[in-house]
Formats: C-alpha cells, structure tokens, sequence
C-alpha cells in the first residue's frame, strides 16, 4: 500500500487528533502517523484513494483552522 506524506502545519495534539479524525473517517485509509514537531502526517491507504483526494478533505479543514496543508 503506498504511503502519502502531507506536511501540515500542526502546533498540538489537538492539530494532530483533528488530522487523524478527518483522514480516518475516509474509506481506503489502513494508518495515520503525526509528528507535531516535524509536521509530518503519514498515512498508509489503498490504491483506490488518491493524495489529492486526502489533500482536499485536510484543505476543508486547514481553511476553518488557518493551518497549512500540503503534499510534502
């Protein structure tokens, strides 16, 4: 399974829960690792789910919490 790497521009847990609850609720997606003090998120889907797909759904959230979001 590939393994897309977003760099997200988390300052807490709280960040990082809402990135793993967001990505989470999609179908395809197996994992989800945070790293707040690098803002990296890792996540392990099947084929059938596009990055730009995942990029989106983190967009929605990014525009309601002013973070960053992006495909590293």
């Amino acid at each position: 399974m590939p393994v897309t790497e977003f760099n997200v521009g988390m300052t807490c847990e709280g960040c990082a829960s809402a990135v793993k609850r967001i990505l989470g609720k999609m179908d395809g997606v197996t994992d989800i690792q945070t790293d707040v003090a690098t803002k990296k998120v890792l996540v392990t889907a099947d084929d059938s789910l596009a990055a730009e797909v995942m990029l989106e759904k983190l967009q929605k959230w990014s525009e309601a919490s002013g973070k960053s979001v992006a495909l590293a």
